[in-house]
């Protein structure tokens, strides 16, 4: 059962990146594995190996599974999905139709067109849907079976130290030096003259357009919009009216247009746009935009440090901690709910110092921990002129892994083993009470043996 590790990696089979393999069945298929009334197709397990192939393209040494590995996350997911219909744990229609939405939408992104996609696929996009959608069913309540059985799973500081001990001293990890950072950052906005004065561009683009068609929309596109994606696909977008990702003010002005028709001008938290809505199809929408972000003047940029510089005071004043702070007046949406802090892949709140952007790295050499800067002046990644203070609240020094300066990383650590075991002994109980069958060509597979016991004892009682 160690492949429980992995389990995730492979619950997902009904991947639309895989739309290649889908469109090209393997001919001579057959069922090489079955539990209860689930069976497991030769493709199935044939499918998810290409489509992770396809997605480990350009890593270094990716970790492609073998057919037996996939077979075994197969099984478990087959006595989840089981044990999750006898328990009536349910999917909304709404939740895998949300579901379905947003990877039609991430494959048609990487084709670069809904017709490339049904090209490719020799499908249109509602068959890929109906296709795909009993898939999706049965991971989502795999996925649901999975938690409900770890849910209840807790960590106690003793099994944290238990845990702890029984890793060799030598085979601890070492980190560099690690930080906590923390920022409040506010865009400097444009005075109205200025504004008033792009906006009016923007009108005369949209009645060029109006005279001349999609073609100059598309051309005054790439000759004026912002967008920096704009060179790739001419301020064409997908949108979808339930997808939280967009700014609710250009989506809501987005699905009020008819087909052919342009916006008037929209102000969202990137800028001012124009839209012009290219197609439509329920809740599904294809559009072009142009995008302009009215220029900032040094009075705006003074404004908005002289703001940052007495939300500073009030901080070392002690009349509001820099956590309100963030969420009462920073603009950075990745870390508004995370009290403005920094975050490294792992979630951990320390991070190393190659991972804040190069404008950081300069004050934070000169600050102490428990230091707030100075307003800072900086360019964003849209080339953008903004204003951020910065909380420098901790520091480690390069160390070996302890349960004082690491301790929330090892209780995670030690957290996902016990869940793991518990997986692990729920599946040896319960296993045997499934119909197991699996296919000769995989009855040397490792870490198939629980299972086999099971479809040998389902084949003597057939005998019987």
């Amino acid at each position: 059962m160690k492949q429980l590790v992995i389990i995730g990696a492979f619950l997902a089979t009904g991947s639309f990146s895989a739309i290649q393999a889908q469109s090209k069945k393997v001919v001579a298929d057959k069922i090489v594995g079955q539990v209860g009334d689930k069976i497991i197709l030769r493709s199935d397990i044939q499918n998810t190996i290409t489509d992770i192939r396809r997605q480990s393209q350009g890593q270094d040494n990716p970790n492609i599974p073998s057919e037996c590995q996939v077979l075994e996350s197969q099984l478990i997911r087959k006595a989840l999905l089981l044990q999750a219909q006898k328990d009536s744990i349910t999917v909304g229609d709404d939740e895998i139709e949300a579901e379905l939405d947003n990877r039609i939408r991430q494959t048609i992104q990487q084709y670069g067109s809904k017709d490339i996609l049904e090209e490719i696929a020799g499908k249109t996009v509602y068959q890929l849907k109906d296709d795909f959608r009993e898939a999706f069913r049965e991971q989502k309540l795999a996925d649901q079976m999975q938690r409900k059985i770890v849910e209840a799973i807790k960590i106690t500081p003793t099994e944290v130290k238990a845990y702890y001990n029984k890793i060799p001293k030598d085979s601890l990890p070492f980190y560099e030096s690690e930080v906590e950072v923390s920022q409040i950052v506010i865009f400097p906005k444009a005075n109205k003259d200025v504004e008033d004065y792009v906006s009016k561009q923007m009108y005369d683009y949209k009645k060029q357009a109006e005279a001349l068609g999609a073609k100059k929309f598309e051309q005054l596109a790439k000759n004026y919009s912002e967008d920096p994606a704009v060179k790739e696909n001419g301020g064409q977008y997908t949108l979808n009216r339930n997808d939280k990702f967009w700014d609710p003010a250009f989506l809501s002005g987005a699905f009020r247009l008819k087909e052919g028709q342009i916006s008037p001008v929209i102000k969202s938290k990137f800028g001012l746009h124009i839209i012009m809505m290219i197609s439509r199809s329920g809740d599904e929408a294809i559009v072009r935009h142009i995008l302009r972000i009215p220029p900032v003047t040094d009075d705006e940029v003074n404004e908005t440090k002289a703001k940052l510089d007495s939300i500073r005071s009030d901080i070392k004043a002690g009349k509001i901690s820099f956590a309100e702070a963030v969420s009462k007046y920073s603009d950075d949406e990745s870390s508004k709910f995370s009290a403005g802090a920094f975050s490294g892949r792992d979630g951990s709140t320390f991070i190393t110092l190659d991972m804040l952007d190069k404008e950081m790295i300069k004050p934070i050499s000169t600050m102490k921990p428990g230091d707030i800067s100075e307003p800072q002046i900086y360019l964003d990644e849209r080339n953008r002129k903004v204003v951020r203070i910065i909380y420098y609240k901790t520091r480690k020094e390069p160390h070996r892994e302890n349960l004082k300066e690491d301790y929330n990383r090892i209780a995670q650590r030690a957290l996902e083993e016990k869940k793991t075991s518990t997986l692990e002994k729920w599946f040896k109980d319960h296993i045997p009470t499934y119909y197991v069958l699996i296919d000769k060509d995989y009855s040397n597979c490792d870490g198939l043996e629980d299972w086999r016991k099971a479809a040998e004892a389902a084949a003597k009682s057939r005998e019987n």
